[in-house]
């Protein structure tokens, strides 16, 4: 099996997780067959965004927090 870019394996994910969306378990020739969890699938989309951001040379985003009362 070759290696998959990030970028396939986040079209992947995103593939399963609408799969998961659309019918989370089915029966298969008598069998019950459950998908992947929801969860999981979400927290592999966010960490495959990032790494995927990084091969293109973005930043993460920045956020400034302000912890003593006063606007900037």
């Amino acid at each position: 099996m070759p290696v998959l870019t990030v970028e396939e394996q986040l079209i992947e994910v995103q593939t399963a997780i609408t799969a998961v969306m659309t019918n989370q378990a089915y029966s298969l020739g008598g069998r019950m067959v459950k998908r992947a969890d929801l969860e999981f699938l979400h927290k592999r989309e966010t960490y495959l965004r990032s790494a995927l951001a990084r091969e293109n040379g973005q930043r993460p985003t920045a956020v400034a927090i302000n912890f003593d009362g006063m606007g900037y």
